[in-house]
């Protein structure tokens, strides 16, 4: 049996349960989860924040957990990945600057394969200039962005997630257990209880 693989896109101050969450749920229903991050090997580690809400007008930010990469960056090659994982928090905002990070974005986005993008994800997305003519949720102060590359913001709750073809996307982590669903869903699996 060929164990299906899964790429996620990190960097230092990813948000915490957007990086831990997916990854081991991911893992648990057999799925290879390959964290990466530029100029960083498997066995480093990233820095993560965690966001909460608590009644500010923006989201709080607290200093989070080390997690530790299992793949090299330098080594990806898409083709052996099925799917996409962008998680939101600080990381997405210096990862755009990354010629080879944008790249990657675009060959999912070429291949049709699933992309998931949490929360301030949508940067890369952006960035990488897949929207065009898209329909992508995001945390809102990531809305902007979507706008100016092209795409249609979709106002969801922040327990949702929005779906266009391959691309599933939603505004923070709350959101977890419906963009999970979706996402697996749109890379074939079937789950029944």
């Amino acid at each position: 049996m060929t164990v299906k693989k899964i790429l996620m896109l990190v960097g230092d101050y990813v948000e915490d349960y957007e990086v831990m969450v997916p990854f081991q749920a991911l893992t648990m229903l057999g799925y290879q989860v390959d964290a990466v991050c530029p100029d960083k090997k498997a066995g480093e580690f990233v820095r993560t924040s965690i966001h909460d809400f608590e009644g500010d007008q923006t989201y709080s930010e607290k200093r989070g957990h080390n997690f530790t990469l299992n793949a090299d960056f330098a080594a990806v090659k898409t083709d052996a990945y099925i799917g996409l994982v962008i998680p939101g928090g600080r990381a997405p905002e210096y990862l755009r600057l990354n010629e080879k990070v944008l790249a990657i974005v675009k060959e999912f986005a070429a291949a049709n394969k699933p992309i998931a993008a949490i929360c301030h994800g949508a940067q890369l997305l952006s960035a990488a200039g897949v929207l065009k003519g898209r329909e992508c949720s995001a945390y809102p102060a990531c809305s902007p962005e979507i706008r100016l590359a092209g795409g249609q913001y979709v106002d969801v709750a922040m327990d949702a997630a929005h779906v266009e073809g391959n691309l599933v996307t939603a505004p923070a982590w709350p959101a977890h257990p419906a963009w999970l669903a979706k996402f697996v869903d749109k890379l074939g699996a079937k789950i029944s209880i």
